[in-house]
């Protein structure tokens, strides 16, 4: 059985297990606290820090398992990673005060303190650019260092920017855009590669279905040229003749559920009937 390491807390670890739970991977675990917990008859998930997580893959406690990319650069442990889970979205950011004049990363000078729960990071980034700076580590809430006179700049997670800017600091610069990852340990045999291979399908599929929605309606057969520029699909719309149907046929589509409401407008402007919208599990291309 391949052991899968997951988040065993915060909203990586509630986003995680909603894909795998979409997937057919339920998550059974004994109770809220349980270290482990079966993922079906093939795979059994242990819960971790989310920052040890590239640790236990490296080191083949792990066959795989799903962290974010920042947390696995700053490890520094050497993992194959196998796809982006699409969720978890972030930036590691060089955010320096309002009032401090710097503008860019380059306006950061030579024996500045930069304050970071990414130390590894930090220090490769400036080193990278031939800028000599002091690294501070912190464990937590580094916007509040330059207040506090700890550093003058920091190098901070960021999704919306808005917890910087409630702390009176403003971006100046990317170290690393991140987002949730499954990675795998480089060490893993054939079996383990061919059932972490499913299990990258699985989740591809309902990854590949969020977003979209199935559409089905009844067009009439003079109009399909029309039909067909509302409904691309995937490789076009699927066109199916109705038995005693006349005028019209079935049409079918993937389509984008950010634009079903004007989709809709659109086959009605067309004298299509009978529409009908569902939504989708999974979606192999």
């Amino acid at each position: 059985m391949l052991k899968i390491a997951l988040p065993n807390k915060g909203r990586l670890s509630e986003e995680v297990r909603e894909l795998f739970n979409d997937a057919g991977l339920e998550v059974r675990a004994r109770g809220e606290r349980a270290l482990t917990a079966s993922l079906g008859g093939e795979f059994e998930a242990i819960f971790v820090r989310a920052q040890d997580i590239p640790e236990f893959v490296a080191d083949g406690a792990a066959h795989a398992g799903v962290t974010g990319w920042d947390l696995v650069n700053e490890s520094g442990r050497e993992v194959e990673p196998l796809m982006d889970l699409e969720f978890g979205k972030c930036r590691l950011v060089v955010a320096a005060r309002e009032e401090s004049g710097i503008t860019s990363v380059d306006g950061v000078k030579e024996g500045m303190r930069v304050a970071s729960c990414f130390p590894r990071l930090t220090q490769e980034f400036f080193s990278r650019r031939g800028q000599q700076v002091t690294v501070v580590p912190v464990s937590g809430a580094a916007e509040i260092a330059p207040h506090l006179g700890i550093a003058d700049i920091v190098v901070d997670l960021t999704s919306t920017g808005s917890t910087l800017k409630m702390n009176g600091l403003h971006e100046v610069g990317t170290v690393l855009e991140s987002s949730a990852r499954l990675v795998a340990c480089k060490r893993n045999g054939e079996e383990a590669v061919r059932k972490l291979d499913e299990l990258k399908q699985a989740l591809g599929s309902v990854l590949a279905a969020r977003g979209k929605r199935y559409l089905m309606a009844n067009v009439p057969r003079k109009v399909l040229a029309q039909v067909r520029e509302v409904l691309p699909g995937l490789n076009g719309p699927t066109v199916v003749d109705i038995m005693n149907g006349g005028d019209f046929v079935a049409v079918h589509s993937v389509v984008s559920a950010k634009t079903i409401y004007r989709t809709i407008n659109g086959l009605k402007a067309l004298g299509c009937e009978g529409i009908l919208v569902t939504r989708i599990e999974r979606l192999m291309p």
